[in-house]
C-alpha cells in the first residue's frame, strides 16, 4: 500500500502561528533545542523517569523500543535507525507511512529487545518507558543515553513532550499539538457540536488472544481522544480497574452495550473469543449492533499506535463513522 505524508504533519505546517504560542508553553527541560531555539552545546539535559539524562543536542541515530516512541519520532520527522515490533506483528504498525519506516532495523520483540542488535546500530539516543524496560535500563544506557518516560498509553501527550525534548524537536511538537487541537474541533463540529457529542455514549472493546475481552476506561490512550472530541462514555467505563480497563467474558458482553461501539482484535480472532462473542445471541441483541453502530477498527492504529500520527488517523475515522447515515 502506498501512503502519503502524514496528514497531521501537513496540518501542522498550516498552524505555525498557533504553534509559536504553544512553543512558549512547553515544559520540557534542557538548555536548548535543535529546531528554532538554538543549540549552545553538544548535549542537553532531559528530565526522565530515571533522572536527568544528557543527550546529544541533535541526535542522528535513534533507537525506539515501543510503538509510542516510534509514533513520536515519525511525527516529529525523525526516522529511527532501529525499532522493536509487538508480539503479534512481524513488522512496524501499518498505519505509519511506508516511506517513513523504510530502512528502520527491527531490533526484536518489544518486551525482549535484542541488545546486540541495538548496540550494532551505534545509536546516540534510545527512547522507551520505565514500565516496559526498567529492568534493562542499565544495559541500555551502556549502549547510549536512554530516555525513559514513567509509563505509556494514557500520559501520551506528556510523553510526547519528553520525546520532543530528547530529539531536539520542541518547535515541531508545538505545531503538532496545535494541529491536533484544530482537528479535534473539526470532528466535534462535524458530529453536531459538543452537546450532541456528549449525548453519544461510546465504548471501545478489544478482543485479545488468550485473555478476557477488554473494555477501555478513562485512563487510556483512546479515551483521551474520545474526550478531546467531547464524546460521552457509557457508565461501565467508569468501573475500569485503575481507570484503564474493565474485563468481560463473552457471557457478559451485553454489559458493554451502548450507543456506539468500536472494536479491535489483537491476535487470532478465535483465540481472542471474538468469533464466539460476535456470533452469540447476546451480541446480536445489543442496541449498538442492531442499529449498525458497531465499527471494526485496526488494533495497530487505535490501541497500539499511542501518538499524534495515530490520533490524527483515528480522528478521521471517528468523523467518518459517526457521521455516516444509517
Amino acid at each position: 500500500m502506498t501512503h502519503s505524508r502524514s496528514p497531521l504533519r501537513r496540518r501542522a505546517l498550516a498552524t505555525c502561528a498557533l504553534a509559536l504560542t504553544g512553543a512558549l508553553a512547553l515544559t520540557a527541560c534542557g538548555s536548548s533545542g535543535s529546531d528554532g531555539s538554538g543549540t549552545s552545546g553538544r548535549t542537553r539535559t532531559v528530565r526522565t523517569a530515571m533522572g536527568d539524562v544528557k543527550v546529544p543536542a541533535a541526535p542522528k541515530r535513534v533507537v525506539v523500543l515501543d510503538t509510542a516512541e516510534l509514533d513520536s519520532a515519525i511525527t516529529l520527522g525523525v526516522r529511527p535507525v532501529g525499532a522493536t515490533h509487538v508480539a503479534s506483528s512481524s513488522g512496524f504498525p501499518s498505519y505509519l507511512p511506508e516511506e517513513e519506516v523504510d530502512g528502520i532495523k527491527d531490533v526484536g520483540e518489544m518486551m525482549n529487545p535484542n541488545m546486540e542488535a541495538i548496540a550494532a546500530l551505534k545509536p546516540d539516543l534510545i527512547l522507551t518507558s520505565k514500565i516496559r524496560h526498567a529492568a534493562k535500563y542499565d544495559q541500555l544506557r551502556q549502549i547510549a543515553p536512554t530516555v525513559m518516560t514513567e509509563s505509556t498509553g494514557y500520559p501520551w501527550k506528556e510523553n510526547f513532550q519528553v520525546h520532543a525534548e530528547a530529539l531536539g524537536k520542541r518547535a515541531v511538537a508545538a505545531k503538532t499539538v496545535a494541529a491536533y487541537r484544530a482537528h479535534t474541533e473539526q470532528v466535534t463540529a462535524a458530529v453536531g457540536g459538543r452537546a450532541k457529542a456528549e449525548r453519544t455514549e461510546v465504548n471501545v472493546l478489544r478482543f485479545i488472544e488468550g485473555a478476557d475481552i477488554r473494555l477501555y476506561g478513562e485512563q487510556s490512550y483512546i479515551a483521551t481522544i474520545l474526550k478531546d472530541v467531547g464524546l460521552g462514555r457509557a457508565p461501565i467505563s467508569a468501573k475500569a480497574k485503575d481507570g484503564f480497563s474493565y474485563d468481560l467474558s463473552p457471557e457478559k458482553i451485553d454489559l458493554a452495550d451502548t450507543d456506539v461501539i468500536f472494536r479491535s482484535t489483537y491476535g487470532d480472532p478465535k483465540k481472542a473469543k471474538e468469533t464466539r462473542t460476535v456470533g452469540s445471541g447476546l451480541w446480536k441483541n445489543m442496541k449498538a449492533v442492531k442499529s449498525g453502530n458497531v465499527h471494526t477498527v485496526d488494533d495497530e492504529l487505535w490501541i497500539q499506535g499511542i501518538g499524534y500520527t495515530a490520533a490524527d488517523k483515528i480522528l478521521d475515522e471517528l468523523r467518518a463513522d459517526l457521521t455516516t447515515k444509517k
